[in-house]
């Protein structure tokens, strides 16, 4: 099976390219996609340094591609936008579709331990497999060079995935990230399946948890979050996060946005912030 990506999509945008490409995962077992936003380069020899969008339940690689807009300002900034999809694919396990939350676009970035979903590695797909694939392949990509970022499900993947790795990653960023997973029924449903009983294995997987275990947060989180999103306070509980990174010294610029709801309206309204924000890391 070809493990190497093989382009089936492109289209021009801002003097750059969104490509679309297919391969297939050992860590998933199953064929994968994923976009790179490609903006123009200065010359043959330019390296880009890379910003990881992480999507939410039930998307794909493609939502944010389009839907965000960011690739206007990651093309003036010079940054790679990298959009994996939200899980495996194909793999036909009973009840894998049964429900929007949890199987098939639901994967919560994690490396699920019970039998059944062993194939649900997200967590190893997205720091492992997925840069050392982009480094081997994609020559104009300085994949050390590397920040991440995500919408609900996926800013939960991109603040767990920031904390339990900051050597690989210069800055992270969220919208309306489902921050404290093991106290709202969306993650106890996924951890419960995906993790087993244990709370010590479900913590491990939560940044509301997580973010008092670490050091040496240099750069400041920025959350955005809207005040009519119908999930805030049952779902997405960023107070509780908010709450651990001021007991853990640990810079956070948390803004609740007026009026603004859980959609891609909202991204796009504040997607051009996050852009900066990340420029400004991968860029010291």
């Amino acid at each position: 099976m070809e493990t190497k990506p093989g382009e089936i999509s492109s289209s021009k945008m801002f003097g750059g390219y969104n490509k679309r490409y297919k391969h297939f995962s050992p860590t998933l077992g199953c064929s994968m996609t994923f976009y790179i936003y490609f903006p123009p380069s200065p010359s043959p020899s330019h390296k880009f340094p890379v910003l990881y969008w992480l999507s939410g339940l039930s998307c794909t690689d493609e939502n944010f591609i389009a839907k965000s807009g960011a690739q206007r300002v990651a093309s003036t900034e010079g940054i790679v936008l990298i959009a994996p999809d939200t899980s495996p694919r194909g793999l036909n396990v009973e009840g894998e579709a049964d429900n929007w939350d949890f199987g098939v676009g639901a994967g919560f970035y994690l490396n699920a331990t019970q039998e059944k979903w062993k194939n649900w590695r997200m967590y190893d797909y997205v720091v492992k497999e997925l840069p050392k694939l982009l480094s081997e392949n994609f020559p104009q990509l300085e994949t050390s060079k590397a920040s991440i970022f995500g919408h609900s499900m996926g800013g939960h993947g991109a603040l767990t995935i920031y904390l339990k790795n900051l050597d690989k990653y210069k800055s992270v960023s969220a919208f309306s990230p489902v921050a404290n997973p093991i106290n709202c029924p969306w993650g106890q449903k996924a951890f419960t399946n995906y993790l087993g009983p244990s709370k010590a294995d479900w913590e491990e997987y939560d940044a509301t948890s997580l973010v008092s275990k670490v050091h040496d947060v240099s750069a400041t989180i920025l959350i955005d979050q809207g005040d009519e999103d119908k999930f805030l306070h049952d779902q997405l509980l960023p107070n509780k996060f908010e709450e651990a990174c001021r007991n853990a010294n640990v810079s956070v610029l948390m803004r609740l946005q007026p009026g603004y709801d859980h959609s891609y309206f909202f991204i796009a309204t504040f997607i051009d912030d996050h852009i900066h924000h990340h420029a400004h890391a991968l860029k010291l």
